[in-house]
């Protein structure tokens, strides 16, 4: 299909991405890039020459999108060695290439690079868009600001105090990140470092938090240890990853920001399932977090919390194409699937800072969706039954398959 190509999916389920009820009998014009309509099949406009795809059985809803992955990660190498994004920018780029090639064919069509080696992925999100790289929409963090000797700082700009913090953000929206990733404890995956320490201060957090904000950018914090979190969100960072241990004072204070928070929960799930293969030190840490990662995430959604979703990708035994996986451990871990969807279109465009143009299946919007065999808002894993990705329009993944031609 070509941008100009009119393209109607007829008596289909409709998921909208905003959570309400599931639309039986609706059909959905594309054209060009966007959603030109919505409504029920029996009043779908003639168009002249479109085709015509069947959705009879099938669920279409907003293109997925993974807020947290790592596409320079190799994941056989990660498995292999627990060294998740060493390397070359070479390698990464190749690996990247890869990556997100098995991104796309699962439906995600929008991924966040959250922290690559020298910031390589600024440039792959650039070629994407070019078109010189198939795959989803990047948006890309460049490099992770770290204190010194802090979890990932073999990905990371080093720096101390609010001015140093304060610079390194600086020189991160230079080389042209989307959004700003900041470390408020240390990892599971930097060897020496603990993910129950607290790595920056809160006048430290904020320095970024002040810079990102005044250049017009979103900012987010790993922060596992129950510390870092309440730091990142008193600091006012847009969203956190991981937050495997939150108190109730963490989720109120959660709350009363609006603060996101994306658990990433399979990272940790992924590597406490293969801890035999990977380094000991590596699996001791993950052990502290694989209980607290599920409590934590129950009871923020209980109080309401908003989730995002993200994998983490790229980590051990956690490959690119396994946002399902996630959406499937959100679901067993306390979660409705219709909220859990809404994770991974609705509230993840808010956090991509789209919800204009991604995230529903709405007049006007973008046309990123997914049209999966079976009904996900029942079944979560639905979603792992792709027929067809659109992407601005144009086909991703699988085949048109038309039923014929209108008018």
């Amino acid at each position: 299909m070509t941008s100009q190509s009119p393209l109607l999916i007829s008596s289909v389920a409709v998921f909208d991405g905003t959570g309400g009820p599931l639309l039986p009998e609706h059909s959905v014009l594309v054209e060009g890039d966007r959603i030109s309509w919505v409504g029920p099949a029996a009043q779908a406009p003639e168009v002249p020459g479109a085709r015509v795809v069947d959705g009879t059985g099938r669920t279409l809803l907003p293109g997925l999108m993974n807020n947290h992955v790592h596409l320079g990660a190799d994941v056989a190498e990660s498995a292999r060695s627990g060294d998740t994004l060493a390397g070359s920018v070479v390698e990464a780029t190749v690996h990247a290439t890869n990556n997100l090639r098995e991104t796309i064919a699962t439906g995600v069509t929008s991924v966040r690079d959250c922290g690559s080696v020298e910031g390589f992925a600024i440039e792959v999100r650039d070629l994407v868009e070019r078109g010189v790289i198939p795959g989803p929409r990047v948006q890309a963090a460049g490099r992770v600001i770290t204190m010194t000797g802090g979890h990932g700082h073999f990905i990371g700009r080093q720096a101390d105090g609010p001015w140093g913090i304060a610079a390194a953000t600086r020189a991160e929206l230079k080389c042209g990140a989307d959004f700003i990733k900041i470390m408020s404890t240390g990892g599971v995956l930097t060897k020496g470092v603990s993910p129950l320490q607290t790595a920056l201060h809160v006048e430290e957090l904020a320095a970024a938090v002040a810079e990102a904000h005044n250049a017009g950018k979103r900012i987010t914090s790993h922060a596992i240890g129950g510390q870092g979190v309440k730091n990142a969100i008193l600091a006012g960072l847009d969203s956190i990853e991981h937050a495997c241990f939150m108190d109730d004072e963490a989720i109120q204070l959660a709350l009363d920001r609006g603060t996101i928070i994306v658990p990433t929960l399979i990272a940790v799930r992924r590597i406490a399932d293969n801890g035999d293969s990977l380094p000991a030190w590596m699996y001791e840490k993950v052990m502290l977090e694989a209980e607290a990662s599920e409590r934590s995430f129950r009871a923020a959604v209980a109080a309401g919390v908003t989730i995002a979703c993200g994998t983490d990708a790229g980590t051990p035994y956690n490959p690119h194409g396994e946002l399902p996986g996630e959406l499937e451990l959100m679901v067993e871990f306390g979660m409705t699937p219709v909220q859990a969807l809404v994770a991974a279109t609705s509230t993840s465009a808010v956090n991509f800072d789209l919800a204009d143009e991604l995230g529903t299946v709405a007049e006007g919007r973008l046309a990123d969706l997914l049209l999966v065999e079976g009904d996900p808002t029942t079944s979560i894993s639905a979603v792992r039954d792709v027929v067809l990705v659109l992407k601005g329009g144009e086909v991703a993944h699988g085949a048109l398959d038309p039923v014929g031609a209108a008018g």
